[in-house]
């Protein structure tokens, strides 16, 4: 089992940042890919950044790339989301993500994702 929890969230004004962070416990190992993702209300829960958890590699929405990086730190098992130039449209529910290595996955979408945290609220400004 993964336990995960996220902070970070906030209020800000368009053009502002935040980092968001993902607090994981458990058997972190045992996860293919770790993600970020965020849902509006009465929008489906949409990728917004995922990472390798032995690899590294990432992938990013369209959306948020090149204002968006997401980071690992291993030995604090914690999983990060920086994001700058924030736009109202970034205005969601964000929510930290584990997916264990499955056949058939591709990880992009929630339903390849096994491992949920309670979400922290974005809100951004005009």
């Amino acid at each position: 089992q993964v336990h995960l929890v996220e902070s970070g969230g906030g209020s800000v004004q368009a053009g502002g940042s935040l980092r968001l962070s993902c607090a994981a416990s458990g058997y972190i190992s045992s996860t293919a890919h770790m993600g970020w993702f965020r849902q509006a209300p009465g929008k489906e829960r949409q990728l917004v950044a995922r990472i390798g958890t032995h690899t590294g590699s990432t992938y990013y929405a369209d959306s948020v790339k090149g204002r968006t990086t997401i980071s690992r730190d291993n030995t604090k098992k914690t999983l990060y989301l920086q994001m700058n130039n924030l736009k109202p449209e970034d205005t969601a529910m964000y929510y930290c993500a584990g997916a264990l290595a499955r056949s058939r996955r591709y990880y992009y979408v929630a339903d390849d994702y096994d491992y949920w945290g309670q979400g922290t609220q974005v809100t951004v400004s005009s």
